[in-house]
């Protein structure tokens, strides 16, 4: 069965449209290990090479289970252009990932997540600190976002954007999770990665007291942001081949 899904799919869209679908079903596959879910509620998407759609994940699955053949394919105006599944797709994930690509054409990647420490972040009033080297890589482009509510409204998508800005790649959804987003799913990744893990480490730095956390020098943060600046290409040459590696030996079909 999914041998003949893969023919289908793969059949009827572009070579361009396939590698999408395999970079952006990986970066579910990782998702998964690396803990971001939160049941079938989060979303990542990728848009479709050289149009106005775009791919999220079919509303039903959970991360291990999304493959390049069985993602749905939507259009701008959220209507459904492709859905091997048949299982539609979720509507918060049309509010939050339509917004983005429809604001920022230049971004190919979104990733959404709502895991324990970006919750535990998105609730504190002082947002991201500078207070480590994880932190730099997105800390000074971080953006906020209040909370409304679950994203239904299709109206937020004019507030999401407009706070979002248009160069930042990383956003923190108050009381809610995180969002970064990438010309690549291998930067979009990244970002999401070193997010995450400035939030974990600023949970746990936080447990012993907020008179105890050390914050960077101003002088120290803005040229650890610099140099991080400089290895962006290492993401597409190193990073997320490793990453793919990962999957291979593991047995993964993410590409079915």
């Amino acid at each position: 069965m999914a041998a003949n899904l893969k023919s289908s799919v793969r059949n009827r869209v572009s070579q361009q449209e396939w590698q999408a679908r395999i970079d952006l079903a990986a970066a579910y596959q990782l998702g998964e290990i690396f803990k971001w879910t939160d049941l079938i509620y989060t979303h990542f998407s990728a848009r479709v090479p050289g149009s106005e759609d775009f791919l999220i994940n079919a509303y039903g699955l959970l991360f291990d289970e999304i493959t390049a053949s069985n993602l749905v394919k939507i259009d701008k105006q959220g209507n459904v252009l492709d859905d091997p599944s048949g299982m539609g797709y979720n509507p918060a994930g049309f509010v939050i990932h339509g917004c983005v690509h429809e604001a920022r054409p230049e971004i190919n990647c979104v990733l959404h997540t709502h895991t324990r420490a970006g919750v535990g972040v998105s609730a504190m009033k002082c947002g991201l600190l500078p207070i480590s080297q994880h932190a730099m890589l997105c800390q000074q482009q971080v953006t906020y976002h209040d909370y409304e509510g679950i994203a239904l409204d299709l109206e937020e998508r004019q507030r999401l954007a407009l706070d979002l800005g248009k160069s930042s790649k990383a956003m923190i959804l108050r009381n809610h999770g995180l969002l970064t987003l990438g010309e690549t799913v291998g930067k979009a990744f990244e970002m999401m990665y070193y997010l995450n893990c400035a939030c974990q480490i600023q949970v746990d730095a936080c447990a012993g007291g907020m008179e105890n956390v050390l914050r960077m020098s101003e002088a120290a943060a803005n040229n650890t942001a610099r140099q991080f600046a400089t290895l962006d290409d290492v993401t597409e040459q190193k990073s997320w081949p490793a990453l793919v590696r990962l999957l291979e030996r593991r047995g993964i079909n993410y590409k079915d």
